[in-house]
């Protein structure tokens, strides 16, 4: 298999961390993009993914038939079903619980890209503040949310909680300044307990 990667994307993170806890991560090469793609924000499209994927994203997995697989939750069940995992649970109730974090996660994921592009990428001149604090309200009503059940994860591994520390690692590499850990202990001691795990330890961002 062969992935195509940013090594700071939340999004690649989350997949990686999906392979590596499955066993997978030894059978798929990682293709990085081109600098260019990196730093050309939402608009960007990178020319050797668009041939798989006409959105041109990552991540975008190719599979060893050829089959090209886009957006992080479609590769992360391919990853499960082929390793025959249960990083989506088999059982309906945590299965549910699991997806429905997923979305969640992945909506701070969205909404911190987002501001990212706005305060980063945008002129200074273009910039609209009321529509990124409307994106980083939506990140802390997310971390509202995982600190209302961190101190029920326990050893919890699936595509929930995966979901979630790529969301946090993220706010650490682009949002510092942010100071997430105030407020949330629960989110805090999670985080650095899962951190450790050697999937999450070797698929850092950045």
């Amino acid at each position: 298999m062969k992935l195509y990667q940013s090594t700071t994307s939340p999004f690649v993170r989350k997949v990686r961390i999906a392979a590596a806890e499955l066993g997978l991560i030894g059978q798929i090469e990682m293709l990085d993009v081109s600098q260019e793609f990196k730093t050309g924000g939402p608009t960007a499209r990178e020319a050797n993914i668009v041939k798989s994927n006409p959105l041109g994203q990552v991540p975008t997995l190719l599979t060893d038939d050829g089959i090209a697989i886009a957006d992080s939750r479609v590769i992360c069940e391919y990853l499960n079903h082929r390793a025959g995992g249960e990083i989506f649970p088999s059982d309906p109730a945590k299965r549910w619980t699991a997806l429905m974090d997923q979305t969640v996660g992945d909506g701070l994921l969205d909404a911190a890209l987002l501001a990212r592009y706005e305060g980063f990428l945008r002129p200074e001149e273009k910039r609209w503040d009321k529509w990124s604090e409307g994106q980083m309200t939506k990140v802390r009503a997310v971390l509202a949310v995982i600190e209302a059940k961190a101190a029920e994860f326990g050893d919890r591994l699936d595509i929930g909680t995966i979901t979630f520390a790529s969301g946090l690692a993220y706010l650490d590499l682009r949002f510092g300044d942010l100071g997430w850990r105030d407020g949330h202990p629960e989110t805090a001691a999670w985080f650095a307990r899962i951190e450790q795990r050697p999937a999450f330890a070797q698929q850092k961002l950045g």
